[in-house]
């Protein structure tokens, strides 16, 4: 709510509508290329984003050290990644989370870092990456000095009181004094020769702030665009720096922001096995080149297990995690072949079309397949398939009669590194069919990548 003197307006947020006489699937390529265009009117580049390690999901979890960075970071640039990022907890020298409420000032660990954080970001660039921060920038901790250094107005305020969730108090971005700290934070983390920053925001509060405004909704909506703004300031400022928007994994996918971010987290999902149907769905809402989700092989894993968390994360930018460092030679070179694909696919990555082949992926599907095409009126191009046995009624096979006349062509795993098929495919005039062979396929999951290939293979719906 907003009360108006006369001669004043009010605008209100952006929404898209797109139609299309080609069912939902036209729908959703029409909303990938208006959000292409979003991308070009605003980012300072519309290049797909570098390969990323990130030292967080099932790896150090917010405990980061140079003593595990030591034998991280090689391991990261051996499996291809172009950039290593240091998550939370490089900021802070108390230990098992106890940060959480005395987060503000975003400065080095010395208890972490004993020579420094600048040794390991010279590592990490020696290694040949760039390297990366985490931060929560609208996170002010309680226990913070900044608590208290701040103006009161810089901070929410609901009834006179300061908004305080999770032991936390929340910045506003309507006064300067906000943004010329965010400014100076991260100037002062840029200047330390990071490359990379990821951007997290995990917590919520509620309807918002309500001073200087008629109502928390007019509060909010003018502090989530002054937030969006100094976003896109960001990247002007420091246009050679890649941000990634987080966000708890994935709690503001947002084009307000994404116009400027690189990447977007999925999720913070923790199970390889049930991450498949957040993968295959993100382009509903993301681009795919924009969506970032996990891929954590470990040295427990098995191949076929290495290779589905791998799978998943080739449904957008390859994002990697996970204890590299402790796996043989042969689990490392499943890895890097998924990150030597990711960098040749990734060359059409921002031209592609999403589509669903079996339709969007239900959370308990057996099966879960993704595709994406060169245009939206061809079916060529990657085709992601992941078998779930366990999940759902039990269905060892799958047809998919909207790749009739396709040819396809495993392209992950290599077959030199992983001989046994995982699945079979056939294809045919009435379609694809997708079987799981007798024996562990029908136990445990599994996943590949194809590419699709026929001129033949075209839209019928176009």
């Amino acid at each position: 709510m907003r009360t108006l003197r006369p001669g004043e307006e009010v605008v209100t947020p952006t929404a898209a509508l797109v139609l299309s006489d080609a069912g939902w699937q036209g729908a959703v390529a029409g909303l990938t290329a208006y959000r292409r265009a979003l991308r070009e009117r605003t980012a300072p580049t519309t290049a797909p984003a570098p390969v990323v390690f990130n030292d967080y999901m099932n790896t150090l979890m917010a405990d980061p050290t140079e003593e595990r960075l030591a034998t991280l970071v090689p391991a990261a640039a051996r499996a291809g990644a172009e950039v290593y990022r240091i998550d939370d907890g490089w900021h802070s020298d108390e230990e098992d989370g106890a940060w959480w409420d005395a987060v503000g000032a975003w400065e080095p660990s010395a208890r972490r870092f004993p020579h420094g954080l600048g040794a390991t970001l010279d590592l990490i660039r020696a290694e040949g990456m760039v390297p990366g921060l985490w931060i929560e920038p609208l996170a002010v901790g309680v226990r913070s000095p900044l608590a208290r250094s701040l103006p009161e107005e810089a901070l929410m305020r609901r009834d006179g009181q300061p908004l305080v969730e999770q032991g936390r108090l929340r910045l506003d971005m309507r006064h300067p004094a906000a943004r010329d700290h965010l400014d100076a934070v991260v100037d002062r983390m840029v200047g330390y020769g990071i490359g990379y920053l990821k951007v997290d925001d995990n917590y919520s509060v509620g309807t918002g702030p309500d001073a200087g405004a008629d109502s928390t909704g007019d509060a909010l909506m003018e502090h989530s665009r002054a937030w969006a703004r100094w976003l896109a300031d960001l990247g002007r400022r420091h246009p050679d720096l890649v941000v990634e928007n987080c966000a708890s994994g994935g709690m503001s996918t947002d084009y307000a922001l994404l116009a400027s971010a690189r990447l977007q987290s999925t999720s913070d999902l923790q199970d390889p096995l049930r991450y498949p149907p957040v993968a295959a769905n993100a382009p509903l809402t993301v681009l795919p080149e924009q969506a970032a989700s996990w891929a954590y092989p470990q040295p427990g894993m098995s191949d076929e297990e290495i290779v589905y968390t791998l799978v998943t994360s080739l449904a957008g930018s390859l994002y990697l995690s996970g204890h590299l460092d402790r796996m043989s030679a042969h689990q490392a070179a499943l890895v890097r072949a998924a990150t030597d694909l990711a960098k040749d696919l990734r060359t059409h990555l921002c031209q592609d079309v999403p589509w669903w082949p079996a339709d969007v992926a239900g959370w308990n599907d057996p099966w879960v397949v993704a595709a994406r095409a060169t245009s939206p009126h061809s079916r060529e191009g990657l085709l992601l398939v992941w078998h779930r046995p366990g999940l759902g009624p039990r269905t060892p096979e799958l047809h998919l009669p909207s790749l009739a006349g396709c040819d396809v062509e495993q392209v992950y795993p290599p077959r030199a590194l992983v001989p046994d098929p995982g699945l079979h495919v056939e294809p045919g005039d009435d379609g694809l069919r997708l079987a799981v062979p007798a024996g562990a396929g029908t136990t445990h999951p599994t996943a590949r990548a194809y590419l699709v290939r026929s001129h033949h293979c075209v839209n019928d719906a176009a």
